[in-house]
């Protein structure tokens, strides 16, 4: 399996933000590095208005944490690095210290595939505060990204109902990164195939391309073009037949289609990238009926998305593949996830757990303190609910789940349900203990994950919420840390004044 390592040779250590060293070097001044913590990363609302999520990205991490080391070009950059007073921002001594470092942290996280939502911790961290605390900005990066465009790809598949989506962004994708993580990220979400050469090395992807308007525009004739290209490539024959005139181009298309036939080979199909693709799609299928080339596929592209595709499969347009590029790597209409990774628990002097918690105005903002699991409640035909609880509490007996946006919106969830625990050990002690399943296992679990969401999840418009909630003695806790928070808060103000 791939890792970034295989994309840039240099240390990637310092992948990550300036004051996630400020704060290590903070940590390490003040005597309490070593305290032990955890962190979780989640996000507050599924994407594209969505019901649902899917997360990815769990490889790349690994990868990242396999490689974690501060080399020699790490330490002297930031050797040279100058506070406000042109004295160094670090001491020598804590760069002798990162040199020296060894992760130990225990890390846990959800499968790549699952269907997750919003508040359920994707990774929790757990380990010596400087090392849980550097590891934000990269963890945040890595699962933000992928997941977000997994979750794009599960929609636009869904969109097709049932025919394959070929991934064709990497022209437009945000950069070389971007565009390797973005077609990994889509295959997983149920993509059937990619065009980019370099993820299918990388990823095992299946690649699929045949030829561009240049080619076609590179010679005199539309004819000779699919001429020249069916005696170069027989066996991967899909024209492309609008740069000229889309429906005479079908009919050239089938002349060359009948010369493969006599010489051995099939044309695999046509391809429309621009026009009414409904429409087209709709009389090129009669021609190529009419020729004798019923199976014979007609893919189409041309900014799609899930919602034009849907839209088009009302239309009864007779695409069969579906080349969707721009809208998916990017992510278009929600361009960022905006998942966050927030301290939820800190050991004391004295080795006891303190739970906490950020204080908002806005409720959405207030973390969930402990440490923390999900468990998912299912039975023989659909997931019924899932529950974020400490990993301390007793859910033997049932439980019951709390809305964290609104604590009178409550489920009951009976002891004889079955279940299945989320977070996975991935690391103990710095050492991967999780013995990755391929990349097509990811894609088939993420295909499975959605058949096991109720239909009214996995609408586009006003889906269903599907029940997450805080288990109620957590619920409990969280309350009353707000309002010590709250009161804390009121008493400073109050001795101000």
């Amino acid at each position: 399996m791939a890792t970034p390592r295989d994309l840039y040779r240099p240390s990637l250590t310092l992948l990550t933000d300036l004051y996630q060293l400020t704060m290590a070097y903070g940590y390490w001044k003040a005597g309490m590095h070593e305290r032990e913590s955890v962190f979780n990363l989640f996000f507050r609302r599924n994407p594209f208005q969505g019901g649902f999520s899917i997360a990815c990205g769990l490889s790349y991490l690994i990868g990242y944490l396999k490689e974690y080391h501060f080399d020699q070009s790490d330490l002297d950059y930031l050797s040279g690095l100058r506070g406000n007073d042109g004295k160094p921002l670090f001491e020598e001594a804590f760069l002798s210290y990162l040199q020296d470092m060894k992760l130990r942290c225990d890390i846990d996280a959800i499968r790549e595939g699952t269907v997750v939502f919003p508040h359920e911790p994707l990774v929790r961290v757990q380990g010596p505060i400087l090392q849980a605390q550097i590891l934000e900005t990269a963890f945040s990066n890595i699962i933000n990204f992928q997941t977000l465009i997994a979750t794009k790809a599960a929609r636009v598949c869904m969109a097709t109902r049932g025919e394959p989506v070929l991934e064709f962004g990497l022209r437009r994708a945000q950069g070389i990164d971007g565009g390797l993580a973005a077609s990994r990220a889509a295959y997983i979400g149920g993509c059937a195939a990619t065009s980019n050469v370099l993820a299918g090395k990388l990823f095992d992807i299946p690649v699929r391309g045949t030829h561009a308007h240049s080619w076609v525009m590179s010679f005199d004739s539309e004819e000779e073009a699919f001429e020249t290209y069916a005696e170069a490539m027989p066996n991967n024959c899909v024209f492309l037949v609008d740069t000229y005139d889309t429906l005479e181009g079908v009919h050239r298309a089938v002349e060359i289609g009948k010369d493969l036939r006599a010489r051995g080979h099939e044309m695999v199909g046509i391809r429309l990238d621009s026009g009414d693709l409904a429409y087209l799609s709709i009389e090129a299928r009669t021609i190529l009926d009419e020729a004798g080339f019923e199976n014979s596929t007609i893919v189409a592209s041309n900014d799609l998305d899930e919602r034009i595709i849907d839209s088009l499969k009302d239309q009864g347009a007779t695409i069969a593949v579906w080349g969707v590029g721009t809208k998916l790597v990017t992510g278009n209409d929600q361009p960022a996830l905006g998942g966050v990774y927030k301290l939820s628990a800190i050991r004391g002097p004295d080795e006891t757990w303190k739970y906490k918690l950020k204080l908002s105005e806005q409720a959405i903002k207030i973390n969930n303190p402990g440490v923390l699991q999900v468990r998912r409640y299912y039975d023989q035909s659909q997931f019924i609910a899932d529950a974020i609880h400490d990993i301390g509490s007793d859910l033997s007996q049932g439980c019951t789940i709390v809305d964290p946006m609104d604590p009178t919106r409550r489920k009951e969830i009976k002891d004889d349900m079955l279940y299945v625990d989320l977070l996975e050990p991935i690391f103990r002690e710095g050492t991967c203990v999780y013995d990755e399943p391929s990349i097509n296992d990811k894609r088939q679990h993420a295909l499975e994950q959605l058949e096991n969401l109720h239909a009214g999840i996995k609408r586009f418009t006003n889906p269903h919420e599907y029940p997450v909630g805080l288990e109620s003695s957590l619920h409990e806790l969280k309350t009353r840390l707000i309002l010590e928070a709250r009161s804390r808060t009121v008493r400073h103000r109050n001795r101000k004044s």
